[in-house]
């Protein structure tokens, strides 16, 4: 199925309780941003929210958590290759919104980069559960009969995702990537004047069956009484304004329900030119074409964009003429256009809510590039398009004002402001009171020093741009999965993203205390104390199929020589005056003489736990958590328990990860070592394969 985009306007509907549902109101007809043709009608009148809330929590959920972490993982990743798969019927559709091509790569294949990056992690850092455990095992006991372990599990409510014009399907997607991965459902609510986009991406989500039915519901329209029936197993994340925001974030049920509200809202980022960044210097060039990407990109119409443009007094007029010749080569005009930079703002009205600010900071800055009542484009209709030409500002004296600092112009409008020492540029950048991000353009050490340490607590993320990382860099205005998208104060408070970060936003954190092997039965995992296995077989010779969490192996032992050490130091190079000098050794407080190489010991350990012959165990791809607890002298005897911790089938594949916690002791049951060992362990083995 296909959309047909010269039958337009076509009526959205909203997906709720596994069906497509219409309004029944005479709903709001969207337009075109570049040429204010109908687009389509939007209503969601009628449709039953208390509904979508039951049938998500009581049908969605269960199916969601009856998954594991894997099987969710592999959901996903099938939902990414289908979205990129199917990604120019939405770049078809994206013109309407006013985004150019390269606009929308950022929103459509950067959505889908985002399922998929979240589809690699999971596979990859969380286990093939369906529970987490959260830091190490407490012992809260000296003979570990009673211990504790904190664990993550999916609250059993739904996640309502109500999101911004401005990335209708990023900002969907950014959102419902981890909320799955964590087994939570969603219900999404896209804003209005780009929500056909938003329908069209979760209709194909929907037909093409990837996800359990349900996992993703859609209003398309107006949230109605949604929200006053939210429990406090529901979360709640805005996008938009600070105003909407703090007025959803007061709602009755939300308060009295303690619902988690994660709102990312207004944010004056700050872009600061450092004082060794002068005219002809790279970091000079690549601040001006930073500042003039994020004026321009979606027509400024990004949370992350760059507001407020902070520069050595000295360098600003050099800085606003070249901001000014490189803005006026921006081609503006119909998105549609390959000719086209810049397409047009969203809608007619949000082209008069920039005019309207750009008035207001008119009161303390004069336009020095840009004319906001003037449009000049190169193609489309520049009265029925939303099109506005790049403006920009300088505030002369800016500690002494408060508008610049206060009102943000969602658009193409940016005001350079003077800074006389570094700590003035910090102190410019925190009366944004809290922003998304912000970036410091230098080569000076002690300059991204000062200002990183100055701006990290007013920001969510930080940007260092100089020479060296020009050609690798993302860039100030771009979210990255792997990276935390938020900030405090007046940006929201919230926090997004941020790799597996963002799936424990969708999950409670629950202290369990009980017996070792109690608890080694709720999360999985072996602990200390908890019940073992030796039945006679060799660990290394059991298969996944065979293989249970605390089966057990205890070796001979072995005595470490001084011609050991001696060999190991000349076979490795390793010649430490601990292992080598006497009386050196001595005079080190921790040893009494020569000791034994740390990975002497590690060495001596795996020849007395390795089975040689070939078996189930297909590689050993690491250690984890190493250390060295007790010195080992010459004449010591060493002996190895080797337990089988934890066991992760990997999806799709003959082989899984197993990890193996070790112990080292000596003679007098000192803990020499102790660490983890990881290895590939196949799922199933005989001798005659």
């Amino acid at each position: 199925m296909t959309v047909d985009v010269t039958t337009k306007p076509r009526t959205l509907e909203s997906y709720v309780g596994g069906e497509w549902v219409k309004g029944n109101g005479p709903g709001q007809t969207l337009l075109d941003a570049a040429t204010g043709a109908p687009v389509a009608r939007i209503d969601s009148s009628g449709v039953d929210f208390a509904g979508a809330l039951t049938w998500g929590r009581d049908v969605v959920g269960p199916k969601l958590r009856a998954l594991s972490f894997h099987d969710r993982a592999a959901m996903l990743k099938a939902l990414g290759q289908f979205l990129m798969a199917n990604k120019e019927e939405f770049y078809a559709e994206n013109f309407a919104t006013g985004a150019t091509r390269a606009d929308g790569w950022i929103d459509i294949e950067g959505g889908a980069g985002t399922v998929l990056s979240y589809a690699s992690k999971a596979r990859r850092e969380l286990p093939n559960t369906r529970v987490l455990t959260d830091g190490e095992v407490e012992l809260l006991s000296k003979d570990a009969s009673f211990s504790a372990q904190h664990v993550l599990t999916p609250l059993t409510g739904v996640a309502i995702h109500i999101n911004a014009f401005n990335f209708p399907v990023w900002g969907m997607l950014e959102k419902v990537a981890p909320t799955f991965i964590a087994g939570v459902p969603s219900i999404v609510k896209p804003a209005s004047q780009t929500a056909y986009l938003t329908e069209l991406v979760v209709r194909r989500i929907v037909e093409s069956g990837i996800l359990p039915e349900g996992a993703i519901q859609l209003i398309a329209g107006s949230t109605g009484d949604l929200l006053d029936h939210v429990t406090g197993q529901d979360v709640v994340t805005f996008t938009g304004s600070a105003w909407t925001g703090r007025k959803l974030r007061s709602g009755a049920a939300i308060v009295e329900n303690s619902t988690r509200f994660t709102m990312e809202a207004d944010s004056l980022n700050a872009a600061i030119l450092g004082p060794d960044a002068g005219p002809g210097t790279p970091e000079f060039d690549l601040f001006v074409k930073e500042v003039a990407r994020e004026m321009t990109v979606k027509a400024g119409q990004k949370c992350t964009a760059i507001r407020r443009v902070i520069a050595p007094r000295a360098f600003t007029d050099a800085l606003v003429a070249a901001l000014g010749d490189r803005l006026a080569k921006t081609v503006l005009g119909d998105p549609s256009n390959e000719a086209t930079r810049m397409g047009a703002l969203a809608s007619l009205d949000q082209r008069r809510e920039v005019r309207d600010r750009i008035r207001e900071l008119r009161a303390e800055a004069e336009i020095v590039a840009g004319n906001p009542d003037e449009v000049r484009i190169a193609s489309g209709d520049a009265e029925k398009g939303a099109f506005l030409n790049p403006v920009v500002l300088y505030a002369d004296n800016p500690l002494a004002k408060t508008a610049i600092h206060d009102v943000e112009a969602f658009g193409p409008v940016s005001t350079v402001m003077p800074y006389d020492d570094v700590g003035e540029a910090i102190a410019l950048a925190r009366l944004g009171k809290g922003s998304l991000v912000a970036s410091v353009f230098t080569d000076d050490k002690g300059v991204a020093e000062e200002v990183v340490l100055g701006l990290a607590p007013f920001h969510g993320r930080v940007l260092i741009g100089n020479r060296l990382s020009a050609k690798t860099s993302t860039g100030h205005g771009s979210p990255l999965p792997v990276l935390v998208h938020g900030g405090p104060g007046r940006a929201g408070g919230g926090e997004e993203l941020g790799g597996i970060r963002g799936v424990n936003h969708y999950m409670q954190r629950t202290a369990v205390q009980g017996a070792p092997r109690l608890l080694s039965a709720v999360t999985g995992r072996w602990i200390e104390g908890a019940d073992t296995r030796a039945d006679g077989t060799h660990p290394f010779r059991k298969s996944l199929a065979e293989l249970r969490v605390g089966d057990q192996l205890v070796t001979a032992t072995r005595t470490v020589t001084l011609e050991d050490i001696e060999h190991f130091a000349e076979f490795t190079g390793d010649t430490f005056y601990a292992h080598m000098d006497e009386a050196a050794a001595k005079a080190n407080p921790f040893f009494d003489g020569r000791v034994a190489h740390g990975y002497l010991i590690v060495s001596f350990a795996a020849g007395l736990f390795v089975d040689p012959d070939p078996g189930p165990v297909l590689a050993n791809y690491g250690v984890d958590n190493l250390r060295f607890l007790t010195p080992v002298y010459p004449g010591d005897t060493l002996g190895v328990r080797l337990t089988c911790k934890e066991i992760n089938p990997r999806a799709g594949a003959e082989h899984g990860e197993v990890r193996w916690g070790c112990q080292v002791t000596k003679q007098d049951g000192a803990l020499v070592a102790q660490y983890d060992v990881l290895t590939m362990v196949a799922k199933t083995w005989s001798p005659a394969a």
